[in-house]
């Protein structure tokens, strides 16, 4: 005896198409046809039909499937407050994203808790830059759900992450500058790069992006890629000769032998290895800080750090303009140390 077929659910069409093809829908009295995706009674078919009786916009056909962690993602990284980030947090963002997309995208998003950010966070202990990064945002995520009434809670509230080493980059020192000039002299495209590392303070996605454009009339002006904070800087004079003898490229000062412009990554790299040719242990954000530094020690004031470095806000600047300060205050208070008296009170004594 045949087994009595499955009632078909309600509300549900079928339809056969000219060329044969059977397509399902979804209608209500009068209203409008919602086509239904996916074979027949499948788990994407049941999701789809669900939505349509609930009045819910269907999931596109190879899109995410509703309230998964890459359902989330896909709407975080079209919303306003994602967009509205610079490049450079877009870009380390979407790294993150593509590697839990690849492990978990089709989580439940009610499935992520702390425990399950935290043990994301320690399968990548071994790069603490990494896991810092992974939690910064999978924050940054889950605090725009919840704004958003999308999700009702932040898994990664009380998630803790290393903190940075808070030596950073080590600065480079006159004798660090003087080996990597002789390694590379004018005319070099090694040079090239160092030089403007030395002389206009920008981050190496600055530089990488650096062209005539940017320079009319002797001053650079460039919008940075980290914050898109305008900076504008005269050309000093030493710059100005590295660029006239080059070479440099059409698009980009620091250019490949075709004259193309080299990446960010691929100019760090070059840089990388010049340094290493030169017997120099430092990176270009070394030469920044450096720069900062001296900048400082010479008398500029915030603001002037801000100007030249593209800073906002002033904590960053602060911190060169303090460290110089209590140079000059210590340097201008180490008698008051010494116990040591003038010759004329030492005469006194003995006679």
């Amino acid at each position: 005896m045949q087994p009595m077929p499955k009632p078909r659910p309600p509300y549900l069409q079928r339809h056969v198409t000219r060329h044969g093809k059977v397509v399902w829908y979804v209608r209500k009295g009068r209203g409008p046809k919602i086509r239904i995706n996916g074979a027949y009674d499948s788990d994407e078919f049941k999701a789809a039909y669900r939505a349509a009786i609930a009045g819910e916009a269907p999931t596109p056909r190879g899109g995410p499937q509703k309230d998964t962690l890459a359902w989330l993602i896909k709407l975080h990284r079209a919303s306003g407050y994602y967009t509205s980030k610079s490049e450079a947090t877009r870009k380390k963002r979407d790294q993150i994203f593509a590697q839990v997309l690849k492990t978990s995208g089709s989580y439940p998003v009610l499935s992520v808790d702390k425990t399950a950010i935290e043990d994301a966070r320690d399968k990548r202990r071994e790069t603490p830059s990494q896991a810092r990064h992974f939690v910064d945002t999978m924050r940054s995520l889950f605090k725009w759900a919840v704004e958003s009434n999308l999700v009702k809670a932040d898994p990664t509230i009380g998630v803790k992450t290393k903190k940075p080493n808070k030596t950073g980059f080590k600065p480079w020192t006159d004798d660090d500058i003087a080996k990597f000039e002789n390694r590379w002299p004018r005319g070099t495209r090694e040079r090239v790069m160092f030089d403007i590392f030395v002389y206009t303070g920008l981050r190496i996605g600055d530089v990488a992006l650096l062209g005539k454009q940017h320079v009319k009339n002797g001053v650079i002006t460039i919008d940075t890629e980290k914050t898109g904070t305008r900076v504008t800087i005269p050309v000093l004079p030493p710059l100005a000769l590295t660029l006239k003898m080059g070479p440099t490229g059409p698009l980009a000062f620091v250019a490949s032998k075709s004259g193309a412009p080299l990446l960010k990554n691929s100019l760090g790299n070059a840089f990388h290895a010049a340094c290493k040719a030169a017997g120099v242990d430092k990176s270009a954000h070394g030469i920044r800080k450096a720069a900062a530094t001296h900048a400082a020690d010479q008398g500029a004031t915030v603001h002037e750090l801000e100007a030249i470095f593209g800073w906002t806000g002033g904590a960053m600047a602060a911190h060169y303009t303090r460290e110089a300060n209590r140079k000059a205050l210590a340097k201008g208070a180490m008698h008051k140390l010494s116990r040591d008296h003038t010759d004329d009170e030492i005469q006194k004594r003995q006679s």
